[in-house]
């Protein structure tokens, strides 16, 4: 019983009626509830009625405009206007009103101005009015400017106005600094950083005034930028410490920049000398603001910067005693001796982390300034394919600079190149960096052996040769299991191609050369593809430099291109037994594809004898249908068809051919009933595979013949034929003669009525095409519309379905 368990007080405390009974009060309540509903919601009904009636004669309540600025804003906006109009006024009263006073009166008005703007901050600040204060002290400042001003202007005359404005901003800033720290004013924050700020000025325009010379303004500066980096240590945070900061950085830039410059043109010692210890000065100020720095990363900045000064000034002390070429290992030799930092655990870790990124972007520069030799070195050979066999050069230099400067001052550069290589087998100890570092490693030190030969302007023989073993050092190292696993030989393979590749166009110049690097490069790829690690890109490479191979001993042996042709071809043939033997998937597709391209040379080299490109043609179809008796290439039975075909076609535009049914249609009949037996035997077959090559060979060549034949029995003869081969094709459903027969037909009618529809075009009036044009759109749009009718239709009976 619901009711019951709902109400258990009341079942304890009164007897419980019968069900029935209680059934009946239920009910009865229930009607209660009901009728009671009904009367609330007709109320509430005629309530919203009312309301809504009588809203519409009563206007909308309006919201308040809200403002666009809130108080303290407009507030300091009209302080800031105030000070700027008095303290205009003030400039305005000094420049011009000035002369019509006494030298009494001048001084009067100003001090009592002066005296009056700045004793008014204190009973400002006592009374909570600080913003008010802080315009007054504003304008303060600026009048004790003015007074300054005034006093050259009147009393000393005489004094130089660099060194007066040197000594009035000193002054001026010990006056601002000391009234900021009054206990009246010491809560205002306009002061202090005004006189921070004006405490920039003195030292650079003392130096200035005083003739110090370059080294005297750039000590000026640092000395500057080392006073704000104390107070930008020391002042806690706020605007004082704002301003600090950007004073010391822009300062300490400016003499960091000057003091470098000094450095680089220093043209001896003690030139040199003087600029490194203001370098030193700086770098010693950004380390002892790094120590108190409390943000870790700004800390590794100024490690960095102080670090690079470091370089600068030992390198540049050096720099005027020796010759250009070994400026940049000098500063490099500090740069790495940087990089010690990281193991001095004395040090704090920001310090140890900004010195050693200093010493890397020192190593980097000196490494992207040996680029362009590496560059001239690897890329420059390929100049020499404008003058293949054209002699041997006098040295190493002279075979890769062909057409291009020789750059003596990188003679260092394999010095540099190495020395970076092994700072990264040295140094980097850690396991995420250790294989990386190992890889670079390998790539500055075959940078380095590869620049030697040119540096050191060794014989050209001499030259062929160290690039001939650094590829196959290269390849061995890269060969190896091991080293290939510990992840640092990654890069092995590609810099023996890229080796290879230079030291193929380094040997253009002589003959003998030529053939016997090609051969040592094929030979070498060739033994380093047997172990298949590495096949996928030693094989091509060896198929590509027995392509080149080729090509040298036809041109060697004096053959023509179209001769030279057919012996490219054995790399294809050597290319697909290679395929067939593959086991990797890249492996197989790069081979087929150098092959494939070594195939497209050969043609090319035919191309101006018809016979020999049709030979070329018949061979490469040969080993196209070698390829396709893999199962997994059948498809390219469908080239083999088609080099097949072109090849008689070409064979027979050689022949200069007038009928070439007669040697066509011999070919056709058998290749028809083959075709017809295997379909006959697999009705699956494709008809392109059973009758595809037979209709072609005979229907491509009478429709070439047809379009140059002057009569037209032959092309009447084509065109029933085409109609035929399209009939028997739709009737059997089969694609290849419908589609064949079909496009010889339509090719052969369009040749044999393009005089007449020449004739109807001109005869035309201009109208009609446009008219047609019309028409045509008319009619899609028509069709269009019908079938957007249909759908709507097929939508409204399925939307009258269940």
């Amino acid at each position: 019983m619901p009711y019951a368990v709902a109400r258990p007080t009341l079942r304890a405390m009164t007897p419980v009626p019968p069900p029935a009974e209680e059934l009946r009060l239920i009910d009865a309540e229930l009607w209660h509830l009901h009728a009671r509903s009904s009367q609330l919601l007709a109320r509430r009904a005629w309530l919203v009625a009312h309301l809504s009636a009588t809203a519409q004669h009563r206007p909308l309540p309006t919201a308040a405009p809200r403002p666009e600025a809130t108080a303290p804003r407009v507030q300091n906006l009209l302080l800031l206007l105030g000070g700027l109009l008095l303290t205009i006024a003030a400039i305005a009263f000094t420049l011009v009103s000035w002369g019509h006073l006494g030298i009494t009166g001048r001084a009067s008005v100003l001090g009592a101005v002066t005296v009056a703007a700045l004793a008014a901050p204190v009973p400002l600040v006592g009374r909570g009015l600080r913003s008010t204060a802080e315009a007054v002290a504003g304008l303060a400042c600026a009048l004790t400017a003015l007074d300054a001003y005034a006093l050259h202007a009147v009393a000393l005359t005489g004094v130089d106005g660099t060194a007066y404005t040197a000594g009035a901003s000193a002054v001026l800033a010990a006056v601002w600094a000391g009234y900021g720290l009054l206990p009246g004013p010491a809560g205002l924050r306009l002061p202090l950083p005004v006189a921070l700020a004006t405490a920039q000025l003195p030292l650079l325009l003392w130096a200035v005034a005083s003739g110090a010379g370059r080294y005297g303004i750039t000590a000026a500066l640092l000395v500057t930028a080392a006073c704000d980096t104390v107070v930008a240590s020391r002042a806690p945070a706020g605007p004082v410490r704002i301003v600090a900061t950007v004073g010391a950085y822009a300062t300490g830039a400016w003499g960091v920049l000057g003091a470098a410059w000094l450095s680089w043109t220093a043209v001896g010692p003690g030139a040199a000398a003087e600029a490194a210890t203001l370098l030193l000065f700086a770098a010693g100020v950004a380390l002892a603001a790094a120590v108190r720095d409390r943000a870790e990363g700004h800390a590794v900045g100024l490690c960095v910067a102080a670090g690079l000064l470091v370089v600068t000034a030992l390198g540049g002390i050096v720099r005027p005693v020796l010759p250009a070429a070994w400026t940049v290992p000098a500063h490099l030799a500090v740069g790495i001796a940087l990089s010690g930092a990281v193991r001095a655990h004395r040090l704090p870790e920001p310090v140890r982390r900004g010195l050693a990124l200093a010493s890397a972007a020192v190593q980097g520069l000196a490494v992207l300034w040996a680029l362009p030799l590496l560059l001239l070195t690897v890329l420059g050979p390929a100049g020499a394919a404008e003058r293949v066999w054209s002699g041997a050069p006098d040295g190493a230099r002279q075979a890769v600079s062909v057409g291009a400067p020789w750059l003596p001052q990188l003679r260092t550069a394999p010095l540099v190149l190495a020395a970076v290589a092994g700072v990264l087998v040295l140094v980097v100890r850690a396991t995420a960096w250790r294989s990386r570092a190992l890889q670079g490693a390998l790539l500055l030190g075959w940078a380095a052996l590869t620049v030697v030969p040119v540096v050191l302007d060794l014989p050209y023989p001499a030259a062929l040769v160290v690039e001939g073993v650094e590829a196959a050092v290269l390849l061995a190292v890269a060969t190896r299991s091991r080293t290939v696993k510990s992840g640092h030989a990654v890069p092995a393979p590609a810099l023996a191609l890229v080796t290879s590749v230079s030291l193929a166009f380094l040997a253009l110049p002589t003959r003998s050369a030529t053939l016997g690097v090609l051969a040592a490069l094929t030979a070498l790829f060739a033994a380093a593809s047997a172990g298949r690690r590495l096949a996928a890109v030693t094989v091509p490479a060896a198929l590509v430099f027995g392509t080149a191979l080729a090509c040298a001993v036809g041109a060697a042996a004096g053959w023509a291109p179209q001769h030279a042709a057919l012996l490219v071809l054995v790399v294809p043939a050597v290319a697909a037994l290679l395929a067939a033997r593959a086991t990797d998937v890249r492996t197989t597709v790069a081979v087929e594809a150098t092959g494939a391209a070594a195939g497209l040379l050969a043609v090319g080299l035919t191309g101006t004898d018809p016979a020999m490109l049709s030979l070329a043609l018949s061979l490469s179809a040969v080993i196209v249908a070698a390829t396709a008796v893999r199962a997994d290439r059948r498809p390219a039975a469908y080239a083999a068809t088609a080099l097949f075909a072109l090849a008689a076609w070409v064979r027979l535009a050689a022949w200069d051919v007038t009928a070439p049914e007669a040697y066509t249609v011999p070919v056709s009949v058998p290749a028809l009933v083959i075709g017809a037996l295997r379909r006959r035997r697999d009705p699956q077959a494709s008809s392109w595979a059973a009758y595809g090559p037979g209709l072609a060979a005979t229907l491509v060549p009478s429709l070439a013949a047809a379009w140059t034949d002057a009569h037209p029995t032959r092309p009447w003869l084509v065109g029933a034929a085409a109609l035929v081969v399209t009939l028997l094709g739709a009737r059997h459903r089969l694609r290849a003669p419908l589609l064949l027969g079909g496009g010889v037909l339509v090719l052969d009618t369009v040749h044999e009525l393009a005089p007449y529809l020449v004739q109807v075009a001109d005869a035309l009036p201009r109208w009609v095409p446009f008219a047609s044009a019309g028409l045509l759109l008319l009619a899609v749009g028509a069709t269009y519309e019908r079938r957007l009718r249909d759908v709507r239709r097929l939508r409204e009976m399925l939307g009258r379905t269940h």
